[in-house]
């Protein structure tokens, strides 16, 4: 069952809990850290971003996780291929970056020692700017400064409560936005004029251990028009509705359930570079995936980890719209990812 909120409402109600669990395309579910009961330290506000274009990408992350919270930025060359990613820790913000309540609205400025960002924005334009001293393999400064704008009109927005009073995870996918500017690793600037750009809003209260499951895709197809998708699951209650989308010229396709199917997935033995397939249970989603780059940047505490393998590669197959049209992508860059965590 797929429950599709259709009016503005309130995310959560007096008790911290849930009001609404479903998905919306639009922002409708308003969400108030004030409103969450739980204590400070276990809330969850992250703002992530993903641009690029076939050569060359960067992934920045503002993030609050309560007892921790972190700057993170990545650095992708498809072309060679390779990655960077380096984070800078902040302990204890528990609220004292002041993610905004909305992805449409309100500024992020977050400094960390040296490292800087900020994201301004103007309307729908969003204007992302910082540094990060240090980055490099020999010392270079990454630097960024570019605009996110002709946001779709329509999103992945959903609510998922977790099977514990006052838990829950509010999440925004916003695919194929337009990008213009650059960044610059030491003397070399890559330019983002022909990118595209992802934003993962995420704001929630989460259980201690979970593990979840996502892909994104975002291109221009032949014809001109805009495509991607937001694919996921793995963690919380999704009876009421999964975060699947296909993106087609700014409209949102909701699909049923997509399966992951990683090689030896479910043991000790994952081999994330090895070809993935992607399956729907509805029949509209048939993906074949062959890995680049598997970005493994974990913090294993043991009592508290955070194991990401996020995986860069190629995507093939086919996608079909609600109207029966079938996309075909032919080796189109895209990433998938599992990440599994104690915080």
């Amino acid at each position: 069952m797929q429950n599709r909120i259709t009016e503005k409402t309130r995310l959560m109600d007096k008790t911290g809990n849930l009001a609404v669990k479903g998905y919306a395309t639009e922002y409708l579910m308003q969400y108030d850290r004030a409103d969450i009961k739980a204590r400070k330290f276990r809330i969850k506000e992250w703002d992530y971003y993903y641009v690029g274009n076939n050569d060359h990408a960067i992934c920045l992350t503002a993030a609050d996780m309560g007892y921790v919270g972190a700057l993170s930025a990545s650095f992708l060359d498809f072309t060679a291929p390779r990655e960077i990613t380096k984070s800078s820790v902040i302990l204890f913000p528990m609220g004292a970056l002041h993610m905004p309540p909305s992805p449409l609205a309100g500024d992020v400025v977050a400094v960390n020692k040296d490292v800087e960002f900020a994201c301004i924005m103007d309307g729908g334009i969003r204007h992302i700017f910082g540094k990060y001293p240090g980055f490099g393999p020999n010392g270079e400064e990454l630097s960024y400064d570019f605009y996110l704008g002709e946001m779709p009109e329509e999103n992945m927005y959903i609510a998922t409560p977790f099977d514990k009073p006052k838990h829950f995870y509010y999440n925004a996918k916003m695919n194929c936005m337009s990008a213009r500017g650059s960044f610059k690793l030491g003397d070399t600037v890559y330019r983002l004029d022909d990118a595209l750009g992802t934003l993962d809003w995420g704001r929630g209260v989460w259980t201690f251990d979970n593990t979840w499951y996502w892909a994104s895709l975002q291109t221009v197809l032949a014809d001109g028009r805009k495509f991607g998708f937001n694919l996921g699951y793995g963690f919380g209650d999704t009876s009421a509705a999964t975060e699947n989308m296909l993106f087609l010229d700014g409209k949102a396709i909701k699909l049923e359930d997509v399966r992951f199917n990683i090689p030896g997935d479910g043991t000790k033995d994952v081999r994330y570079t090895e070809p993935w397939t992607f399956t729907s249970s509805d029949g509209r989603l048939e993906l074949d995936f062959e890995p680049l780059i598997d970005r493994y940047a974990p913090i294993d505490l043991k009592v508290f980890c955070m194991i990401p393998h996020q995986v860069f590669g190629y995507f093939s197959g086919d996608c079909i719209t609600d109207t029966g049209e079938t996309i075909r992508l032919e080796r189109v860059l895209g990433f998938a990812e599992k990440v599994h965590n104690k915080w």
